[in-house]
């Protein structure tokens, strides 16, 4: 509610972007972050240019979003607040943002690296069969927005220029799940009371999604452990120390999980991220830690 009341005073059109949503595409820096080279020079420079066209495209999927979903978001007690559902924004304006936003993002990204236009221009092939249809399918709504941070990352390792390791894509796969799990609990709760529940949804129940978010930080949290002591990562990275940051991985997903079934403030991790004291620290716990380890103490 907090979130709401802060973002109605922001023009619609700029709450039509959702630029809080922006901090996803901060997946691009993981590559080379990793690699222990996000300070070399001019790295970090041609990662933020491709994190902003990254969520300008990110932008243009969730404005093209709203336009499918008007119908559905104008029954629900939260999306009907959103500038198209509410009528702040009109379509035609919707459709001429979502023109101007590609018009910047894909001509940019091709001037950056045309291997990172190309997988941008995957992303947003991905996002428009998801919007039209596959988002109502149980599951592989899941394993597309999945797909979509694996896309990022990947985009990271290309504009970075370093390989993307098979643990980098596999725990950030099981985070992207996580999330996607979380949201989709979030619209059960919302359909529970009353809200207008998409076909997807239908597929899920509280008892399945649980389930699920429990198995997949499971595995995330072993997978983290494993690729923190396998000997590839510690001979690459040249510190043995690396399982210490595990502790804050552990911490974050309990926190969440405290969040959801104790004080009953579910919702997407994005977005508790942004407003949760506890879950910040412990994202910054683990940045320092690993920013000492790799780079400090190396």
């Amino acid at each position: 509610m907090e979130r709401t009341k802060r973002q109605k005073g922001l023009p619609p059109a700029i709450r039509l972007l959702r630029v809080e949503q922006w901090v996803k595409n901060g997946f691009l820096f993981l590559p080379a972050f990793f690699a222990g080279v996000i300070m070399h020079p001019g790295v970090v420079l041609h990662l933020a240019v491709g994190a902003i066209l990254f969520s300008l495209a990110a932008s243009a999927v969730y404005v093209f979003n709203d336009l499918q979903d008007v119908a559905a978001d104008r029954q629900h007690p939260r999306k009907c607040h959103r500038p198209i559902a509410s009528g702040e924004v009109g379509r035609g304006q919707a459709v001429l943002l979502i023109v101007a936003l590609l018009a910047v993002a894909i001509p940019g990204a091709w001037w950056l690296n045309p291997r990172f236009a190309q997988v941008l221009a995957g992303y947003l092939a991905i996002n428009l069969a998801y919007s039209l249809h596959l988002k109502h399918y149980a599951l592989l709504d899941v394993s597309i927005v999945a797909l979509g941070f694996l896309l990022r990352v990947h985009s990271g390792g290309i504009l970075g220029e370093v390989p993307v390791s098979q643990w980098i894509e596999l725990m950030v796969v099981l985070l992207a799940l996580f999330i996607a799990l979380a949201k989709r609990r979030d619209d059960l709760l919302q359909a529970d009371n009353g809200a207008g529940m998409r076909r997807s949804i239908s597929g899920y129940n509280l008892r399945l999604v649980d389930t699920a978010m429990v198995i997949v930080a499971t595995i995330t949290i072993q997978s983290y452990i494993l690729y923190t002591v396998s000997d590839e990562v510690v001979a690459r990275m040249g510190s043995d120390k690396l399982y210490i940051t595990s502790v804050f991985v552990l911490l974050g997903i309990l926190r969440y999980f405290q969040l959801c079934y104790v004080y009953a403030r579910s919702g997407s991790p994005t977005k508790l991220v942004l407003t949760d004291l506890p879950l910040q620290l412990t994202v910054v716990g683990w940045l320092l830690s690993f920013v000492l380890i790799l780079y400090a103490y190396r």
